[in-house]
């Protein structure tokens, strides 16, 4: 069977550590590097109901996409079974666990986060949005264009979400910028290249308000299903690499956030 370090290799082939962004925190975070491996649940997100659920499945390893451990918005000072992120270390390291993540390395690889996005959204001929050295986002075309409020809906049945926000400018949709996850940030950059609507997730109020004078739209699909879909093409790719391993997708982890709308319910 491969070793942890095996399969941390193997996904560096796909996502290679240079594209991550200086204060990210990718690869294996958790475990021993030579521990052998059978079975492998991959999740966007090291919860504790994922971390019960590769326990109860008998999994030496968990491979995600957020870092469970030293994120610049989560450092960790300490690792005490009294702090929700302790006890969540300290359960996967007593019961044998790893965990290797793949995070903005996996977003800006090719056929990673970003490329998966714009394939889920049909968009035709999509590239790398140049953002300084980021180059995360893509940029792409809708075979007809649609309605702002169509694409709306579009977006939120093919990405699985519970629902959208959007607002701007109006009128037919037909150049797309998408970003998995938060990338609000490369916003001017769409509209540089010519975007009239741009796909992310954890938009600001403030940027919905100034969207329509900036001459785009914008569309938050939830952080959750803009990257999940990433998890689905992990899972494959490591039972591709490694026919003898057991690998599953995770089934405990699943969006969170819920809509609530007047007369629904």
């Amino acid at each position: 069977m491969p070793t942890v370090r095996e399969i941390e290799q193997r996904l560096f082939d796909i996502a290679p550590k240079a594209l991550a962004f200086p204060w990210d925190n990718v690869g294996q975070l958790l475990g021993d590097p030579e521990q052998e491996v059978e079975r492998v649940l991959v999740a966007l997100d090291i919860t504790e109901a994922v971390a019960d659920e590769a326990i109860a499945a008998g999994c030496q390893l968990i491979v995600a996409h957020h870092p469970v451990m030293n994120c610049k918005w989560l450092p960790v000072q300490s690792v005490r079974n009294d702090t929700p992120q302790g006890h969540l270390l300290l359960k996967l390291l007593r019961n044998g666990v790893s965990a290797i993540c793949m995070h903005t390395n996996l977003d800006a690889a090719e056929g990673g986060v970003n490329d998966c996005l714009a394939e889920a959204l049909e968009l035709i001929d999509p590239g790398p949005l140049d953002w300084g050295e980021e180059r995360l986002c893509r940029v792409g075309t809708l075979k007809k264009p649609m309605e702002l409020a169509d694409f709306a809906k579009f977006v939120c049945r093919k990405l699985g979400s519970n629902g959208v926000r959007f607002a701007g400018k109006g009128g037919l949709v037909h150049r797309v910028a998408v970003g998995g996850g938060s990338c609000i940030e490369s916003q001017d950059a769409a509209i540089a290249v010519g975007c009239d609507t741009f796909v992310t997730s954890d938009i600001k109020y403030h940027d919905f308000l100034d969207a329509e004078g900036k001459g785009i739209n914008l569309i938050d699909a939830g952080h959750f299903p803009t990257e999940d879909l990433i998890t689905y093409k992990l899972t494959l790719y490591l039972q591709a690499r490694f026919p003898g391993l057991n690998v599953k997708k995770s089934a405990s982890h699943k969006e969170v956030i819920q809509y609530y709308v007047e007369g629904e319910m």
